[in-house]
């Protein structure tokens, strides 16, 4: 289950129209996705969701409650997502921005190796 309600990240993106829906549902479960990649670790929405994971034996190691961090750095990426659309940017000069979505999940992350 997402950790972001579809609500909340088309008001990021200032979507106000339902045409998009399934396409922002994919950036935000690739976006998710990515953010637990980074992390090496699993993360919930809910303390419920994840005792119920490790019951299940599905959480991995080390799993933990999406805090605000990990929700903004999900927002972020799926915002640059909607935003670029393709994989390269002609005619424009590009810079990652600092306290970018990295950034905010960098403190989260675990199993790094020495």
């Amino acid at each position: 289950m997402p950790i972001l309600a579809l609500d909340m990240v088309k008001s990021h993106l200032r979507v106000t129209w339902a045409d998009e829906d399934q396409l922002i549902g994919l950036y935000l479960a690739a976006a998710e996705g990515a953010a637990a990649s980074f992390l090496n670790r699993q993360f919930y929405k809910t303390t419920e969701e994840m005792a119920a994971a490790v019951l299940a034996g599905t959480a991995g190691d080390d799993p933990m409650v999406a805090n605000a961090e990990i929700q903004a750095a999900v927002l972020l990426t799926a915002g640059h997502l909607y935003s670029n659309r393709e994989d390269v940017v002609v005619g424009a000069t590009v810079a990652e921005l600092p306290r970018g979505a990295r950034d905010m999940l960098q403190p989260y992350r675990v199993g790094l190796g020495v």
